[in-house]
């Protein structure tokens, strides 16, 4: 069984979390494959140059200026210090973005109309991923020989332009091409019924209560690209969806999504 981890920005931008988390993905047996996003870090970044950061629904938008601060970022440090932890723990990982080997490729997002039906939104250079985006038998010919691939949010469209991908969307769309199980791990332990209770953990969700829980404003903001692309991997054939703190990786915890 192929496993598809996702870790996120705020786990990526603290170092003590991230070593920890390293240290646990190398100790698991069998294929793996890690996605990481480090949306925290190009924030602070493009707040540095000057920039203001523009986020809708969870998900940024990327003007030119943004495009090139995120790609530095996740391309970049974030991909090789990722990369660097994991070979110190044994394990033999390179770090890719789509355009490496065309590992996935993306298609430049149409202006979206909003949840509330109204408002429409360009994204920018934000690329739209699926599962027939990913290089299938790349993955599986690097892990055959035993290296784990990284990766991140920067893709192609093979005419190129690069394009910023919600990372959880990368995951997703790897998992259900993989047919492997999605594990995504941030700095809570689950999803919480209340955010401010890190004990108010919901153990099982289902389309239903989602739903429920939307309506209720329980769930909001990035939490809402995330539960949207786990029941889109169950939908699509990955073997199961778990949303975990990214110390418990290798424990059975967490909220595990269902259909």
């Amino acid at each position: 069984m192929i496993r598809v981890v996702k870790i996120g920005g705020n786990v990526v931008d603290d170092e003590e979390l991230l070593v920890k988390f390293c240290r646990d993905f190398a100790s698991m047996e069998g294929e793996k494959v890690l996605v990481h996003g480090g949306g925290v870090m190009a924030s602070r970044i493009q707040e540095a140059l000057g920039q203001t950061p523009k986020m809708v629904e969870g998900r940024r938008v990327t003007d030119s200026d943004t495009l090139q601060v995120v790609s530095m970022v996740y391309a970049g440090w974030c991909s090789k210090h990722i990369t660097a932890l994991l070979q110190s723990c044994g394990c033999n990982a390179v770090g890719l973005s789509g355009c490496d080997a065309s590992v996935i490729t993306a298609v430049k997002r149409a202006p979206k109309t909003l949840s509330d039906g109204v408002t429409v939104v360009d994204y920018g250079f934000v690329g739209d991923v699926a599962p027939d985006s990913v290089n299938v038998p790349f993955l599986k010919m690097l892990l055959s020989a035993g290296i784990t691939p990284v990766l991140n949010a920067i893709n192609h469209d093979g005419r190129g332009n690069l394009l910023n991908t919600n990372a959880d969307t990368i995951a997703s769309s790897v998992a259900v091409a993989l047919g492997g199980e999605l594990v995504y791990c941030f700095e809570k332990r689950g999803v919480l019924y209340d955010v401010e209770d890190e004990e108010s953990v919901i153990p099982v969700i289902t389309p239903d209560r989602y739903s429920e829980l939307k309506a209720e404003g329980r769930i909001a903001k990035g939490m809402i690209p995330k539960l949207d692309n786990s029941f889109g991997a169950l939908r699509g054939g990955a073997s199961g969806v778990t949303i975990k703190h990214s110390g418990d990786l290798l424990s059975e915890c967490g909220t595990r999504l269902t259909l």
